[in-house]
């Protein structure tokens, strides 16, 4: 008996990982306006415990439902999808 995940994930942007395993992320997605049907933007920040503090601003990261972790937290970073480049 194999065993799936079902657990939701979402996809966005990292925008602060200054608190410790912590980050937070920006979740957009695109909605179509039940009358004019234009698309309008809708986006969320959602913290995401990060283990190793392996995530910095301006990555592209999945993450994944998970139980409380603390009163705010309740996912877990997945996977990092492309890492920020850093200019200097």
């Amino acid at each position: 008996m194999s065993e799936t995940n079902l657990a939701r994930t979402a996809s966005g942007t990292v925008v602060s990982d200054k608190m410790d395993k912590s980050i937070t992320v920006l979740v957009e997605r695109r909605i179509k306006h039940p009358l004019y049907g234009k698309y309008i933007k809708r986006s969320k920040k959602i913290h995401a415990h990060d283990e190793e503090n392996q995530c910095q601003e301006g990555d592209l990261v999945t993450i994944e439902e998970t139980r409380p972790i603390s009163k705010t937290k309740s996912w877990k970073l997945s996977s990092i999808d492309r890492k920020a480049t850093i200019i200097s």
